[in-house]
């Protein structure tokens, strides 16, 4: 009973950040400038455009609409996400990307696996995909990158294509570390980043293996 209890607690804690972080990425993405929107994310080969698209995609298309996708994309679902992602970045106005966000605040989705914590992990990630690529200073409540944070596990960096083989990821701003050998530093969010297998800008990280997670920053 206690751990039901403890269970239903955290969920409604989980649900709670979910819905506060899309609320707070939709006001950012109304503030936008046009070009701001054009501009190259984290995501490889993604604007801003197409990575606020793909974060409401599972508001907007119903399980079998999903799978006319998938089927359209021969069963590969990053050939799927990229398709509906570049196709609704062109189809939607910035207005409605940044609506869906906050209209959806409370739904309910959950990635096929890793349920509410891969939700958040999923609106967090990308919105940082975003803000840190432009440049914006936005931080993420630590609340939020605690759950994130706690719940890496080598089939996290696995299923993200992260390697951190030899290096220890060391925050600078929470007391957090994860993994062992040589110290990469910076803050709490930039190894979030790391751990889902970003590339960060130049300048972000400290320590000898920094170099290995960082692109160029006109590239960012």
């Amino acid at each position: 009973m206690e751990n039901t209890t403890a269970r239903k607690g955290k969920n409604t804690q989980v649900r709670a950040a979910i819905a506060a972080e899309r609320r707070e990425l939709a006001d950012l993405l109304d503030g936008l400038r046009a070009d701001q929107w054009g501009g190259q994310s984290l995501c490889a080969g993604w604007r801003v455009r197409e990575v606020a698209a793909h974060m409401s995609t599972g508001f907007r298309l119903s399980l079998p609409a999903t799978l006319r996708e998938l089927a359209a994309a021969r069963g590969n679902l990053h050939r799927m996400t990229d398709r509906v992602a570049r196709r609704d970045a062109a189809t939607h106005s910035t207005t409605a990307l940044a609506r869906f966000l906050r209209d959806n605040a409370d739904h309910p989705w959950t990635p096929p696996v890793g349920g509410l914590v891969a939700a958040l992990g999923h609106d967090v990630v990308h919105g940082l995909d975003i803000t840190v690529a432009l440049g914006l200073d936005r931080r993420v409540p630590e609340e939020r990158l605690r759950i994130l944070l706690d719940a890496i596990r080598p089939s996290t960096l696995k299923f993200f294509g992260a390697d951190l083989d030899g290096v220890r990821l060391c925050a600078e701003d929470l007391d957090w570390s994860y993994g062992s050998g040589v110290p990469v530093s910076g803050t709490a969010q930039d190894l979030l980043l790391l751990a889902y297998g970003r590339r960060l800008p130049d300048g972000r990280l400290r320590g000898a293996p920094g170099n290995r997670f960082t692109r160029p920053a006109e590239k960012a």
